[in-house]
């Protein structure tokens, strides 16, 4: 269907350190860019906890999200030029499908909260779900943009973002095993992180992708392009996204947002730290508007008014959280698994209360996803077309993708408060608790003692 495409007079462009410029040519992206909502990715980091592993990862979700816009305008111009459609149904690009692309790639992460997965598994929000609401409901400043296009324009949006939008083109470019949000936020962490982990070769894979009637394929010559962002992807999951201390900070915030709830629930809250912009969310009784004034910066400010709290084990999780105190973790397999609650009773023995101060944390819950075309719920498998049009799946060709698909091994942890490693507690009741602790850890793993 086509919808109104207003051109601006000029283009506009920002400066971005990933994608050099990103070009607003549309009325309608600079207008959604304007919002109210949009404005609020400036304060949710992009990646939570992980500034505290990897401190230049600073980058909000205004920039990934400006990022995956502009990904998406050069697949869009790509296949414009190169590969437009001639006949209904010949499974070419129409053009008139552009701006609906281009706005789903501008809003696909708009329902973020502030530190999002980890809010998102106190609370049970569902981002994809507020994404579609921000954009459906006739309260928020994006819908009216929208709107503005044609009155079913945001549900059109939305249908990209729920994967039920009739072009499988258009869907597989904001949302496949190869799309535009991965290779910006793998290009983007990977620069702000200050690892090399991320970084492929973005305008080879671009040029070699193509439009057919199943969706978006990539020309076989260009395999070598596409192995070497999957292989960037796992290296930037083992080493980025599933660190130990990242991980760790995040179960501490985890049992901080619970802590403070079970006061709550319980009427055990100070009245002068109550969290009154939290409390819809303690109710399990949000609207939209409660969740939309909600970022990284008003968490953190409640965070250091419990610093304060009367209440010992949430001051002290504040101060842990602010502070970048981690807990420390141990790997743990399916032998010492068993051994969980003898540690568990030694913690306790410590003074520690283990509902709060030890978590098992399997990277593989972690929201993050690997290549692996024989998942129980496959995503879109990356297809390479030979010169006859036949498709292959990648890793039937490629012996390089074959070695790790499927086999992303993440890790299984214990965490638990780094004062039971604790070597200088002469003085301390509990040093004998300690070194018996001790004896269950050798180079960062769980053992079973001699």
């Amino acid at each position: 269907m086509a919808y109104r495409q207003q051109l601006l007079p000029m283009e506009k462009v920002f400066r971005d350190p990933v994608h050099d410029y990103i070009y607003i040519q549309h009325q309608v992206i600079l207008d959604l860019i304007n919002t109210s909502e949009f404005q609020r990715l400036r304060r949710i980091k992009q990646l939570g906890t992980t500034s505290l592993t990897f401190h230049g990862a600073e980058h909000s979700r205004f920039g990934h999200c400006l990022g995956v816009y502009e990904i998406t305008r050069r697949i869009c111009d790509n296949f414009e030029r190169n590969y437009p459609t001639q006949t209904p149904g010949d499974g070419g690009w129409d053009d008139h499908e552009r701006l609906v692309a281009l706005c789903a790639a501008l809003l696909h992460d708009i329902g973020h909260g502030p530190y999002s997965h980890t809010f998102e598994h106190i609370f049970h929000t569902d981002h994809e779900a507020l994404t579609v609401q921000i954009l459906t409901s006739p309260e928020t400043e994006v819908n009216q943009v929208l709107q503005q296009v044609s009155p079913d324009f945001p549900a059109q949006v939305a249908a990209v973002i729920q994967k039920t939008y009739p072009n499988p083109q258009v869907v597989q470019m904001i949302s496949s095993q190869i799309d535009a949000d991965r290779m910006d936020y793998l290009l983007r962490d990977s620069y702000f992180t200050g690892t090399n982990y991320g970084n492929f070769d973005l305008t080879r894979i671009l040029r070699v992708m193509k439009p057919y009637q199943g969706g978006i394929t990539f020309a076989v010559e260009g395999m070598h392009a596409v192995e070497d962002y999957i292989v960037s992807r796992f290296q930037m999951y083992m080493q980025v996204y599933f660190h130990p201390v990242s991980r760790s900070m995040e179960v501490i915030l985890d049992r901080l947002l619970e802590r403070a709830n079970d006061l709550y629930q319980s009427h055990a809250v100070d009245a002068e730290a109550t969290p009154v912009m939290l409390l819809p969310f303690f109710n399990n009784n949000f609207t939209l508007h409660d969740y939309l004034r909600l970022d990284d910066g008003v968490l953190n400010t409640y965070f250091s008014h419990w610093r304060d709290s009367r209440d010992q084990i949430l001051a002290d999780l504040a101060t842990r959280f602010l502070d970048r105190r981690p807990l420390k973790s141990a790997r743990v397999d399916a032998t010492t698994q068993p051994l969980i609650p003898t540690l568990q009773k030694l913690i306790e023995q410590a003074g520690f209360d283990t509902h709060y101060y030890t978590d098992i944390n399997d990277s593989y819950d972690l929201p993050y996803d690997a290549y692996d075309p024989k998942m129980k719920k496959p995503r879109t498998q990356i297809e390479l077309q030979q010169k006859d049009g036949s498709l292959l799946e990648l890793s039937t060709v490629s012996d390089l993708v074959r070695a790790i698909t499927g086999k992303v091994s993440g890790d299984q942890r214990f965490f638990f408060p780094k004062e039971m490693l604790s070597k200088n507690a002469e003085n301390d009741l509990f040093k004998p608790i300690y070194q018996e602790f001790q004896q269950y850890i050798l180079n960062d793993r769980l053992v079973v003692p001699h």
